[in-house]
């Protein structure tokens, strides 16, 4: 009897795999005992270290400088994107709850589509158009349960981070022919870059430090390698639901750590923001699917 795991299978369960090792990143952000300019700057050079390291590694020199060239603008552009979405990331954590961060950072799908019509002049499907208002409902309803609770400017800083993500998965999508990952790599040398002014790095106690590196140098990289591993094997609106695993797990690991609960402003409009875009990932795939047989 053949065993082997389906592609599509292994594409599902690598994609999953990589969205429980990431769903700890807002926690352990909580429980480093820094400044975020000190956390950004090691996060960034961990992480960048990590990124360098394996394709190193795996390549050699010669190659990683050749990937580095053929990347471009797209790749510098790339790496902006994703250190400023890492900058809004750490302070979204630091300033509001952690529910309240992933849920909205979870609409970064849907502002990528709205990029993608605006700069790769791709069409939005309607029901697109319809999740991105109902999100914003969603959005504007957390927002409101942070009113005079100090927290709004992290609620504006996921926000950020989401739009962030967003221009940087458009630009990956523009430069699809290209290996764009050592973009990360990039990325965190200029999160570290933009956070040393302000930083003090030696100060990090050493508990500290032993989560900085957990999180720079196993948990982002090991995350971010196998959710681009597994959209090689499945389609971009299955990673996209399996993508929202972090908004639920994410919440929970600061319940258990920290006894941290959402607002019952948070668990609605986060219940309005994650079941639409359930469903919009359902009728996307539905729609591929069907696209995709009048082709044959």
């Amino acid at each position: 009897m053949n065993t082997r795991m389906s592609p599509h299978l292994f594409g599902l369960l690598v994609t999953a795999a990589g969205v429980i090792v990431l769903s700890p990143d807002g926690l352990l952000v909580r429980l480093i005992a820094t400044d975020s300019a000190s956390l950004l700057f090691w996060r960034g050079l961990f992480f960048s270290a990590a990124i360098f390291a394996f394709y190193l590694l795996r390549y050699g020199a010669g190659k990683v400088v050749s990937l580095l060239t053929n990347m471009g603008r797209r790749g510098v552009i790339a790496a902006l994107f994703y250190s400023l979405s890492s900058v809004f990331f750490v302070l979204a954590i630091t300033h509001t709850s952690i529910a309240n961060a992933l849920v909205i950072i979870a609409t970064a799908p849907l502002f990528a589509a709205v990029f993608s019509w605006l700069f790769l002049k791709e069409s939005v499907a309607l029901h697109t158009w319809i999740a991105i208002l109902v999100c914003i409902g969603g959005i504007s309803l957390i927002f409101m349960g942070s009113l005079g609770g100090g927290s709004r400017f992290g609620d504006f800083c996921a926000l950020g981070a989401a739009c962030m993500i967003s221009g940087q998965f458009t630009t990956v999508r523009h430069a699809k022919d290209l290996d764009m990952v050592p973009s990360l790599g990039i990325a965190g040398l200029f999160m570290a870059a933009f956070a040393l002014p302000f930083a003090t790095p030696l100060a990090v106690s050493g508990e500290s430090f032993a989560y900085l590196a957990l999180l720079g140098l196993v948990v982002l990289p090991l995350a971010l390698a196998l959710i681009t591993i597994g959209p090689r094997y499945i389609s971009a609106p299955e990673v996209s639901l399996l993508i929202l695993l972090e908004s639920i797990l994410g919440p929970f690991w600061a319940w258990l750590a920290l006894d941290e609960l959402p607002t019952q402003e948070t668990v609605f409009g986060g219940i309005i923001v994650i079941s639409t875009l359930i469903i919009h990932t359902a009728l996307t795939l539905r729609r591929n699917r069907r696209l995709a047989r009048q082709a044959i």
